[in-house]
């Protein structure tokens, strides 16, 4: 048993008294590529980290729900009244209130249940700990209640959660990789038709690892900024008379055809981070993992001066990186703060890291903190 799936255990037992009739957890995810392409109908490819959202759980009698957070310490209840209310309940709750309100809204029974959270995804990271927590409770609900909710159309009832129960108009390629991720591999997911591939990602094969920087700058964007940066994608898109900017065949022409520079800016973003994406599934599809390395640092490039959702602390951890032998670094996640990732030798990770927390020091910014990101599986029971 992990140290994470343990806490929750032990905090389910502490907050209600019992044991728990189960564990189920959900990872966390860092998209390799493709950043604010999934609610533009496009592509992306992430992968399920090894950290993890725990929830204990065991059935109630009645529809009500209480949830136990070690973060917190505190334990919330609602009952069914109050989840058919989205934002009725708010904070972290909101998002297990939330799942709750999806899984009622499409017509399931859904069990009334006590749950306890524990996790090590890092919150406020821009690593979807919001995902995991509602992908972790969604396949425990599912699970105690015997619901008839097949894989595939799960990520919409987690995404809805967020969307219109939370309030945060996120696409669906995080619940996505938490979801219906594979160990060893990176989620390719067609946005509009939900197809997925499979795409092998084994970096030690190739003496690589996927370096993660937290660069511990504040990751807040479900206020307007993230919301902004949608609306004048889907501005665009009316504009150009295409139901989405993934259908935009012909840049120049779109980009002659728009009046104002901050959206032409915006779509070329998420057209060529499309075209990268899908340039970036080749080559792994060929196991030329390496080369992969200019399409990353092209993509932070345009995150930062056409989508202009990087901040300084970013943008030094993706220059440092890069000057100090990555193949390739940027930014993941929705941007303002959060992580960067960069693809090292192997056997440079520790002296990559040390140089961004260098510069760190330099600048007089947080410390950063980082990890080896390795692929690893999506929602499961795990006791």
């Amino acid at each position: 048993m992990s140290d994470v799936t343990a806490r929750a255990a032990a905090g389910f037992s502490s907050a209600f008294g019992a044991e728990p009739a189960g564990l189920w957890a959900a990872p966390g995810r860092v998209n390799l590529i493709g950043e604010h392409t999934d609610y533009n109908d496009g592509f992306v490819l992430p992968f399920a980290l090894p950290h993890r959202t725990v929830v204990a759980a065991a059935p109630l009698p009645s529809p009500r729900w209480r949830v136990w957070s070690e973060q917190s310490d505190e334990t919330i209840e609602f009952d069914a009244a109050q989840a058919d209310q989205p934002g009725k309940i708010d904070g972290w709750a909101g998002y297990v209130a939330g799942v709750v309100w999806a899984l009622r809204s499409a017509g399931h029974d859904v069990p009334g249940a006590s749950l306890a959270v524990a996790s090590d995804v890092p919150a406020g990271a821009g690593l979807s700990s919001s995902a995991a927590l509602e992908s972790a409770v969604l396949t425990a609900l599912a699970d105690l209640g015997g619901l008839a909710v097949p894989v595939a159309e799960r990520p919409e009832l987690a995404q809805r959660a967020e969307n219109d129960y939370v309030g945060m108009p996120c696409g669906i390629m995080d619940q996505s990789a938490s979801i219906r991720a594979e160990a060893g591999h990176a989620l390719f997911l067609d946005c509009r038709t939900l197809e997925i591939e499979q795409i092998p990602f084994d970096v030690a094969s190739s003496g690589l690892a996927v370096l993660v920087v937290d660069t511990r700058a504040p990751h807040r964007h479900a206020g307007g900024e993230y919301a902004s940066r949608r609306r004048a994608c889907e501005e665009a898109a009316a504009l150009l008379g295409v139901p989405a900017l993934r259908d935009v065949e012909d840049l120049d022409a779109a980009l002659a055809a728009l009046p104002d520079e901050v959206m032409r800016r915006r779509v070329r973003h998420v057209v060529t981070e499309d075209q990268r994406v899908l340039d970036t599934v080749e080559l792994l599809r060929a196991g030329r993992v390496r080369e992969i390395g200019p399409l990353l640092t092209a993509s932070h490039a345009s995150m930062r001066d056409d989508f202009e959702i990087t901040v300084p602390e970013v943008d030094l951890a993706v220059s440092t990186a890069l000057a100090a032998g990555a193949y390739g670094a940027r930014m993941t996640g929705g941007g303002f703060g959060g992580c960067v990732l960069a693809l090292v030798d192997a056997d440079a990770l520790d002296a990559v890291a040390a140089a961004v927390a260098a510069g760190y020091a330099e600048r007089a910014f947080t410390a950063p903190v980082w990890f080896a990101a390795r692929p690893g599986a999506g929602a499961e029971r795990v006791g």
